[in-house]
């Protein structure tokens, strides 16, 4: 059961102190939106901040994994400037992934919309058999592609009211997620995919990574027909109003970006428009209950989001250690691939997806790549599909990868489990990913 706002322990000083870090450096990323500068480098250095007084609660895979990218940047940058005396610009290089880390802060206030009474409103009946399997997929993909993460908790929890989660319940919360990222706006991975490939096209992305997502689905629901018995497995039926706030976030989203706020991207967006809604779903409330909810967020929900702001920002540090150092090495002049076509794609997609099964997130791998090629515009397009389908498998058949360690640290199922279950289905969807490739470079050369 989900505990209630009032319900929640008191944190330790050290988590609360981390918590009103991060809420700094989510106040500073937004007053910069605005052409607000606070103090150079704030964001960055409150959240680092907050990371190394939360570090020893982090899962220590994931400290692990963390501490080895930092120091692996680190060093990285060192020896840039050490060896070919290449000009770092030391102050700033905790900037790295700061926006989606910011991102992900922001999202994370989805939490206290619509719940004033801090009580758990049902999403929905839950139903069972294929039909409910199929459901719960589809449940959590919409309600993912704006809640991300945390729906996997809201329907995962629902779930676990009847029962324990099965595998086959669980394998359907890590699909339905992590195909959302072959297309959602919202996701982290298309931020940073956005970053890295401003020139992209999105129409694209969207009629190459939909249609791939839906037969996610339609595989998911079928192979998990196949390999159990699904005739008391309890799933997740959308109904209208469980609908009716993700559509309304979209659309606002939309409206900002076409029309109110065009200079900003749909993630700077996304950072400052869901706090905002959630600040103004409780002031009917009153100011001292809408107070108080955030003071709770901040105190407890933030700190909780250790394992993957850790992961961001040490990952950002390796990618800007890795890139300062090729360029000194090489001049600025070597690139990874003289031209980025459907071979070069196939074969990073390949590489990203490997590395995440041995455990490395698949962020790692994308932005290594990106550091490695001088991407012109009419290229960008491709390398963000190959990026966002490899997130979009790596972290389905990952075991370090965000999904499942929140699957496992919250219902108890292994990483590592669930990476044996997902290899047949990350086999099939590799496949569908290397025809949507070269479907998509095909497509490119006869514009």
């Amino acid at each position: 059961m989900t505990r209630s706002d009032t319900d929640s322990p008191t944190p330790h000083r050290r988590h609360a102190l981390a918590g009103a870090l991060l809420l700094l450096g989510l106040v500073a990323q937004i007053a910069g939106f605005a052409g607000v500068s606070l103090l150079p480098h704030l964001v960055g250095y409150a959240l680092w901040l907050a990371t190394a007084l939360l570090w020893r609660d982090i899962p220590r895979r994931t400290r692990w994994q963390a501490g080895a990218l930092a120091g692996i940047g680190l060093g990285l940058l060192v020896i840039a400037q050490l060896r070919y005396d290449a000009a770092i610009e030391w102050p700033a290089i905790l900037d790295g992934n700061t926006y989606v880390v910011a991102m992900l802060l922001g999202v994370s206030f989805i939490g206290l919309i619509g719940n004033r009474s801090g009580s758990t409103r049902p999403l929905g009946r839950a139903i069972t058999g294929i039909r409910g399997t199929a459901g719960t997929w589809l449940g959590v993909h919409l309600l993912g592609t704006i809640l991300n993460l945390s729906t996997v908790f809201m329907i995962g929890d629902r779930l676990a009211r009847r029962a324990p989660l099965t595998t086959p319940q669980l394998l359907a919360l890590n699909r339905g997620l992590s195909s959302a990222a072959l297309w959602s706006p919202f996701f982290a991975s298309m931020g940073v995919v956005m970053t890295l490939a401003p020139s992209m096209q999105y129409t694209q992305v969207l009629a190459a990574g939909l249609p791939l997502a839906l037969i996610a689905g339609l595989l998911t629901t079928l192979e998990l027909s196949r390999r159990f018995d699904l005739s008391e497995t309890a799933g997740f039926s959308l109904s209208p109003r469980s609908l009716l706030m993700p559509v309304i976030m979209a659309a606002l989203v939309m409206l900002f970006h076409y029309r109110l706020t065009p200079t900003l991207s749909i993630v700077s967006i996304i950072t400052f428009l869901l706090p905002a809604v959630a600040l103004v779903s409780n002031l009917p409330s009153g100011p001292r209950w809408t107070l108080h909810r955030v003071r709770q967020h901040t105190l407890v929900r933030l700190p909780a989001m250790r394992g993957e702001v850790a992961l961001f920002l040490s990952a950002g540090l390796l990618t800007l250690g890795l890139s300062n150092l090729i360029a000194a090495a090489t001049g600025s002049e070597w690139t990874l691939f003289a031209h980025f076509g459907a071979g070069q794609a196939i074969i990073s997609f390949l590489a990203i997806v490997a590395s995440a099964v041995v455990g490395l997130h698949p962020i790692i791998g994308v932005s290594v790549l990106a550091s490695m090629l001088d991407l012109a515009p009419d290229r960008q397009t491709l390398f963000a599909f190959t990026a966002l389908a490899s997130w979009a498998v790596g972290t389905s058949v990952g075991p370090l990868s965000g999904i499942n360690l929140s699957l496992q640290g919250r219902y108890g199922i292994s990483g590592y489990r669930m990476m044996r279950h997902n290899l047949g289905y990350a086999a099939v969807m590799t496949a569908l990913v290397v025809v949507a490739i070269m479907v998509l470079e095909a497509y490119s050369d006869t514009r």
